[in-house]
């Protein structure tokens, strides 16, 4: 298979997976995933090395005041949702070059799982 023709079948694969993914998400597993993972530079309501989370839900990029964004993600125009998230989770570079978040969530379970946590804790 060539490599676009390759990528595209598995980006298609990826997401009729992703409702039933999404479907089976554990807010739980995301909470104790949150707390190992994010932590060290997020929290829910305040501002660290990364902005605060709660609220995420259908919140615009870039807006959390107090916070130094990205020139990336203050002119990003992006609405965080599941799908948002999920994209952004799994590649934050690649949805939004020039970020300066350096970390990814590979695994689609897990970020199913801390986008339930996100969206939970309003």
């Amino acid at each position: 298979m060539k490599p676009l023709v390759h990528l595209i079948a598995l980006s298609a694969a990826a997401l009729a997976a992703a409702p039933s993914v999404a479907a089976a998400a554990d807010t739980e597993r995301g909470r104790a995933l949150y707390e190992s993972r994010c932590v060290g530079c997020h929290s829910l309501d305040g501002n660290r090395a990364g902005p605060s989370h709660r609220g995420v839900f259908g919140r615009m990029a870039g807006t959390v005041p107090g916070y130094a964004y990205s020139p990336a993600l203050r002119n990003a125009r992006l609405v965080w949702d599941r799908a948002s998230l999920d994209r952004w989770l799994a590649s934050p570079e690649e949805l939004l070059p020039g970020q300066r978040m350096n970390f990814s969530v590979s695994d689609p379970q897990e970020r199913a799982d801390l986008i339930a946590y996100l969206r939970a804790a309003r």
